[in-house]
C-alpha cells in the first residue's frame, strides 16, 4: 500500500535518516579504524593515519599474539568462564523465573521481596571477598562463576517472559495428568528459546569483558582471563620512559606497544561478534516479550 508523503513529512525522513547515517558513520569509524589499525606497521599508522598501501600493512601484530603463550592461555580460559558462567546463569534463571510464575505460589510476595532487596543492597567487596575466601574458592574457576551467577534482573526478566506463555497449554497438560516438571521440561522450555538465548547472550558478554573479579580472587596467572591478560601486558608492562636511556629502545618497545594494541583489541573483540548473528534473530523478540509483557 503507498502512502503519499507531505512535503513536511519528506523533509522529517530526510533528517531522521541523515541522523542516522551520522550515528553509524559515528559507531562505525572507531570499529573500522582499530580493525585497519591492526593490520598497519604502527609507524606507518601515527605518521600517515589510516592506509590503504599494501607495503604499510603488517601481521606482525597478530603473529606476535598469537605466539605467545599466556594470550591463548587467556583466551581460552576467557571462554571457559563465559560458557560456564552462562550456563549456570541460565539454568538458575530460568529455574527460579517459572517458579515465581506459578499461579498462587506459597510464599510468592517473600521471595520477590527478598530477590528485589539484594538487588538494591549488597554485602560489599570485603564480605564477598571473606564469603569467597571461607568457601574455599580462591584461586579457582568457581571464584569466577559462582557468586554473579544469580542475577535478580535476569530471574525477573524470565519470570516475565514465562507469565507471557499461553496458560492454556500448560492446564491441558495438567488435565491430562503432566506433573509439574514434565510441563516444564516438554512444554515450557522449548517456547522459552528467545529469553534463554537472551540470558546467555547478557550472561557471556558481561563475562567475557570482566577483569575485575579476576583481579581479585585469583593469583595464579594460569587462571586468568585475557582481559586480565590484556590488562597485565597493556598497562602493567609500561615501562617509565625514565628508567630508559637508549632512544631507539623506547621507540621499538614503544612501537610493540602500539602494534599489539589493536590486534589485541580484534582478537578479544572475535568470539562477540561470531556469537551475535547467530542469537540475532531471538534478541529481539526475547527483550520485549520478557521487558513488556505481563
Amino acid at each position: 500500500m503507498y502512502i503519499e508523503h507531505t512535503r513536511t513529512d519528506k523533509i522529517i525522513l530526510v533528517l531522521i535518516y541523515f541522523l542516522l547515517f551520522v550515528t553509524v558513520l559515528i559507531v562505525l569509524f572507531p570499529l573500522i579504524y582499530v580493525l585497519i589499525g591492526s593490520f598497519m606497521d604502527p609507524t606507518a599508522l601515527i605518521n600517515k593515519g589510516i592506509s590503504f598501501n599494501i607495503r604499510d600493512y603488517s601481521f606482525e601484530g597478530y603473529r606476535r599474539i598469537l605466539s605467545d603463550n599466556a594470550m591463548l592461555r587467556g583466551f581460552l580460559n576467557s571462554l571457559f568462564y563465559s560458557v560456564s558462567f552462562s550456563i549456570v546463569t541460565v539454568v538458575v534463571s530460568i529455574s527460579a523465573g517459572y517458579s515465581l510464575s506459578i499461579n498462587n505460589l506459597v510464599g510468592y510476595k517473600f521471595f520477590m521481596v527478598f530477590f528485589t532487596l539484594t538487588m538494591f543492597f549488597g554485602g560489599g567487596l570485603i564480605p564477598t571477598y571473606l564469603l569467597v575466601k571461607d568457601l574455599r574458592m580462591l584461586n579457582t574457576p568457581w571464584a569466577i562463576i559462582i557468586p554473579g551467577a544469580v542475577n535478580v534482573w535476569n530471574i525477573i526478566l524470565a519470570r516475565t517472559f514465562f507469565k507471557s506463555l499461553p496458560k492454556e497449554l500448560m492446564e491441558a497438560a495438567e488435565i491430562d495428568g503432566a506433573s509439574e516438571l514434565r510441563i516444564f521440561f516438554n512444554i515450557v522450555l522449548p517456547l522459552s528459546k528467545p529469553i534463554i538465548f537472551v540470558l546467555a547472550l547478557y550472561a557471556f558478554v558481561g563475562q567475557w569483558n570482566s577483569f575485575f573479579d579476576a583481579m581479585i580472587y585469583l593469583q595464579d596467572p594460569k587462571l586468568y582471563p585475557l582481559q586480565l591478560v590484556l590488562r597485565a601486558l597493556l598497562i602493567q608492562n609500561q615501562i617509565s620512559p625514565e628508567m630508559i636511556f637508549d632512544q631507539q629502545v623506547m621507540a621499538e618497545l614503544a612501537r610493540i606497544g602500539a602494534l599489539i594494541k589493536y590486534a589485541s583489541i580484534v582478537v578479544s573483540s572475535v568470539p562477540l561478534l561470531v556469537m551475535y548473528p547467530f542469537f540475532e534473530k531471538y534478541f529481539e523478540k526475547g527483550v520485549l516479550v520478557g521487558s513488556l509483557k505481563e
